[in-house]
């Protein structure tokens, strides 16, 4: 039996994923690039779609102020894998919204992004969405059409967020995602957008995709993270 589909482990592994992502990111020395644009984000207080790399899950922290920035909710798949996922960013302050737009030829995960779809769009009438436009199963870095079209029907602005550290591990999951160790180096990249008119859905996602990319390997730059 796989560990995450256990109810009493995967709760226990979230409760320390969680710890240990705050323990990292509290310990951390962190470059912040761009920040003003995150700052308006802030300051205005209404909504926002929030976008980084699955790769990049375990640094979310470092990149949202809880306590004077807008409530953030996190589109997380229905697997097991991300129940897991789900309850470890809920113990670090992104309750989740549960579903996914993967998988489109099976109708329980197109039921679920439907769903998603309209909790998101519900919850950026006032506040926030964060998305891993690449999760849950990839390809590493290929952005689907849901972040552009909820951008399109909520009017909301996105902001690209480039997480990275180093020293880190890197997993070898299908993202090669990032597990953070303490007392490193630290950088968090920001970029913002809204939905351009005259472009189609399928343009922007390809042009937010790459703009996404840029951050991250913005990131990646100051802390010397290698790249894959």
């Amino acid at each position: 039996m796989r560990p995450l589909r256990n109810p009493f482990l995967q709760t226990v592994l979230a409760n320390l994923l969680a710890v240990w992502m705050r323990f990292c990111v509290a310990t951390i020395r962190w470059t912040h690039e761009n920040e003003a644009v995150a700052e308006k984000v802030w300051a205005d207080g209404g909504p926002v779609i929030c976008l980084f790399w699955h790769s990049r899950i375990s640094l979310t922290p470092a990149c949202w102020p809880h306590h004077r920035a807008q409530e953030v909710r996190a589109i997380i798949s229905l697997s097991p894998d991300g129940q897991f996922i789900a309850r470890a960013m809920e113990k670090v302050g992104f309750p989740a919204i549960r579903g996914s737009s993967a998988n489109k030829d099976k109708a329980d995960r197109a039921k679920g992004g439907s769903a998603a779809l309209r909790d998101a769009l519900r919850q950026l009438r006032s506040a926030g969405v964060a998305v891993t436009p690449d999760g849950p199963r990839g390809p590493m870095r290929e952005m689907g059409d849901g972040v552009a079209v909820m951008a399109r029907l909520s009017g909301a602005p996105v902001l690209f967020i480039g997480l990275s550290c180093r020293p880190a591990i890197r997993l070898g999951s299908w993202d090669r995602a990032v597990l953070p160790l303490p007392f490193g180096r630290g950088a968090v990249v920001w970029d913002t957008d809204t939905f351009p008119e005259g472009l189609s859905t399928d343009e922007v996602t390809l042009r937010w995709a790459d703009r996404l990319t840029v951050v991250e390997a913005r990131a990646d730059a100051i802390t010397g993270l290698e790249r894959v």
